[in-house]
């Protein structure tokens, strides 16, 4: 596992997730753990390295 700090896009205050490097890339929802609010994840690894890495907000 790998912990990964970063913004919320709805608070702006930093958060920190961990992140399975396992899977060289993904795609899943987690909730904010300040607002609440769904963050669409998308890290990416290469040899267990983080090399990209999206949080976007779920209009809803």
């Amino acid at each position: 596992m790998f912990e990964h700090y970063f913004q919320c896009p709805y608070c702006w205050e930093t958060i920190s997730m961990l992140l399975d490097s396992s899977v060289s890339k993904q795609t899943y929802i987690e909730d904010c753990e300040v607002c609440c609010n769904p963050i669409q994840l998308t890290p990416q690894f290469l040899e267990s390295e983080l090399v990209g890495f999206e949080a976007i907000n779920i209009e809803q």
